[in-house]
Parts: structure tokens; C-alpha cells; sequence
């Protein structure tokens, strides 16, 4: 009998919140500026395979504003109290559950957040991954803070230019990289569960469970969680981007673009029925046939649809989009490039203004 194990991202699968762009908004209209470059210089070195760097750690660059501004956990608790749980989630957890799934939620958000949003879906903290965080520094030298301020007056200049990436990456390497190292701090103290720290996570897991990956489900859905996607994928199992963007729709083998979480728990229950083939027949068919299954939801065949989804669907009268179900495996580049405007769609009605960022 297969150990049913789910790995999840929290921000967009779980909750539509950037936890740590709201955080930032608590310096002003400002702070948006300067996590919005960050984050744009983040995906840059991200993908120019900077050593020691890993996608997701906008989450340790943005620490030294929050000690400027005097922003503490207390702070980042609130912010995360504000925060939505994407619909259909709490049904597909209680469903799972009830299953006797293994859920883990591997997250780049702070502590703060992760249990906050763990807690209200009724997953432990030990079975949450995520990013401790310091803001009780006795460590730092005085002088240090006039040069945080002064990068921070640099960089929101910088956000009227935030296409340009010779302007971005030479200002904030010479502050990240040489001046905050030369008063003895280091960004890296704070580390972020973010690229192969997701992936890491995962095969930790897996080894200590003593289960194959190709038994395995993992959500995601930006460039954070490529590389759990991709891991996953790897190794024969099922990687779901969900309402994902450029950054992580190429990775996996299943999309899932929808405005509602519910519909994954049709591709749980295909996985214990019939494995990875299961699943792989069920989004093809969802895929070729979505518009007849939208014209008449009572027509879609049992195997790909649950009972309470298929009553659900019934329910609302096409009230909400539609979902798609995208076989990714099949799909060339010119098809990747459509299913990544579809998810982007979503992921803008789910995340609004936090779906614009890497």
C-alpha cells in the first residue's frame, strides 16, 4: 500500500498573501519599492546560477530594512493575521485528512506566517519547513544603519528603473555582497527555504519516511519552488504548478490554473487509484475535453472527478472560471508559453497585486 505524502508551498497555493511584501508596506508606500526591486534582482541572480544563492532569498536581503524601520515578529504576526486561505483549501485538507495523507508545508515565508496559515488548515509545525528569522540583533555595529539607509534611498530611485539589470545588479551586489560584509554582517544568517532548500527538504523527507519520490505529490507555483518541482518530476512523481508563473510552469508535469485548490484532490485520488499513468490520464482528458465539461459538468466521467466535486461544480452554476488541467509533459514550447498566460490570468484573480512577483 503506497505512504500517500503531499508537499505544499504556502504562498499561492495555500494563501493568496506575500507575506513579506505586506510586511514591507509597513515602512510606507516605500517599502513596496524596495521589495519590488529586490525581488527583481533576486530572480535575476537566481537564474545567473549565483554561487550560494538560491531563489527566495529576497526573504534575507529585505532583513536589514526591517532593522532600519524597527519591524519585529510581533509585527510580522499581524500582517499574517490578515491573510486569506485560498479557496477550496480547508475542504481539501480536511479531505486529505481524512485520507490519512502525510501533508507537509515547505516554505519560504517567515515562521510567523507558515504556522499562522499551517495552524488554520490543521497542519503542526513540525511538519512545516520554513524560514527562521532574526530581528534581535545585538551584534550589529552603529555605523552600519546610515549605510542601510542610504541603499534604501538608492534603490527606491532604482524602482523607475527596474528593467534595467546592470543598474540593479551593480548597486545592490556592491551593498550586499562588499558593503554590509565589510561592518561583519552576513545576509546569509538568516537562511531562506527557498530553491534547493525546498528540494533538499523533500528528499529529507522522503529518505526519512523510506519512500520513493515517484510515490509523491509537491505543489508550487514561482521560481521558489522550481527546483522541488523539478526534483519531484526527476524522479517519476507528480509535480502540480498551481496558477504558476514563467518561473515554475516549465518544471512540472501537471498545471492546475483555477481560483479554487479543491480540484488537486481529483489528482490525489487518481494517484492512489492508478499511480502516476492514473493522474496523467485524467488531466489529458480534462484537458481535451474541458469545454464539454464545462458546457455539462454532469457528462465528466467517474474516474476523473470526485462525487463532492462533481456536486460542488453542479452547485455553482459557473459561477467562477472554469478550472484547466494541463498535461505538461506533452506540451512543447509554444504550448508552454499559452498554459503560462492561462495560469497567469488565475494567479492575478487569486494573488492580485503579490501575483506579479517572481
Amino acid at each position: 500500500m503506497m505512504e500517500k505524502t503531499i508537499f505544499f508551498d504556502l504562498e499561492g497555493p495555500l494563501s493568496p498573501q506575500d507575506n513579506a511584501y505586506e510586511v514591507t508596506k509597513l515602512i510606507g508606500k516605500e517599502g513596496t519599492f524596495i521589495f519590488e526591486v529586490i525581488s527583481r534582482y533576486d530572480d535575476i541572480i537566481s537564474f545567473d546560477g549565483r554561487e550560494g544563492y538560491e531563489p527566495g532569498d529576497t526573504l534575507a536581503l529585505i532583513v536589514p530594512f526591517f532593522l532600519l524601520h524597527g519591524i519585529t515578529k510581533e509585527d510580522i504576526k499581524k500582517v499574517s493575521e490578515r491573510a486569506k486561505i485560498v479557496e477550496g483549501a480547508e475542504y481539501l485538507f480536511e479531505r486529505l485528512q481524512a485520507e490519512n495523507w502525510d501533508i507537509y508545508i515547505i516554505s519560504t515565508s517567515y515562521e510567523q506566517h507558515a504556522y499562522n496559515v499551517g495552524r488554520k488548515l490543521g497542519i503542526p509545525e513540525n511538519k512545516i519547513i520554513c524560514t527562521e528569522l532574526d530581528l534581535e540583533r545585538s551584534d550589529l555595529q552603529e555605523d552600519i544603519f546610515p549605510l542601510i539607509k542610504k541603499a534604501q534611498e538608492d534603490i527606491i530611485k532604482l524602482y523607475s528603473h527596474i528593467d534595467n539589470t546592470e543598474l540593479i545588479v551593480n548597486r545592490l551586489d556592491e551593498f550586499f555582497f562588499h558593503q554590509l560584509p565589510s561592518l561583519g554582517y552576513d545576509i546569509f544568517t538568516t537562511r531562506v527555504i527557498g530553491g534547493e532548500r525546498k528540494a533538499e527538504a523533500v528528499r529529507a523527507i522522503a529518505k526519512e519516511k523510506r519512500i520513493d519520490l515517484r510515490e509523491v505529490i509537491a505543489v508550487g507555483d514561482s521560481i521558489t519552488d522550481y527546483k522541488m518541482l523539478k526534483e519531484v518530476v526527476t524522479h517519476g512523481g507528480i509535480a502540480v504548478v498551481f496558477n504558476g508563473n514563467e518561473y515554475a510552469v516549465p518544471y512540472a508535469n501537471v498545471g492546475l490554473a483555477s481560483v479554487d485548490i479543491r480540484f488537486l484532490h481529483i489528482l490525489c485520488e487518481a494517484l492512489v487509484r492508478g499511480g502516476k499513468g492514473a493522474v496523467m490520464d485524467v488531466v489529458t482528458e480534462w484537458e481535451e475535453n474541458r469545454v464539454g465539461f464545462e458546457k455539462n459538468p454532469a457528462d465528466i466521467s467517474d474516474n476523473c472527478i470526485t462525487g463532492d466535486i462533481k456536486d460542488f461544480m453542479m452547485e455553482q452554476k459557473r459561477k467562477e472560471p472554469f478550472p484547466y488541467f494541463h498535461n505538461l509533459e506533452h506540451a512543447g514550447e509554444r504550448r508552454k508559453e499559452e498554459i503560462i498566460e492561462i495560469h497567469k490570468r488565475f494567479r492575478m484573480q487569486v494573488r492580485e497585486e503579490a501575483g506579479k512577483l517572481g
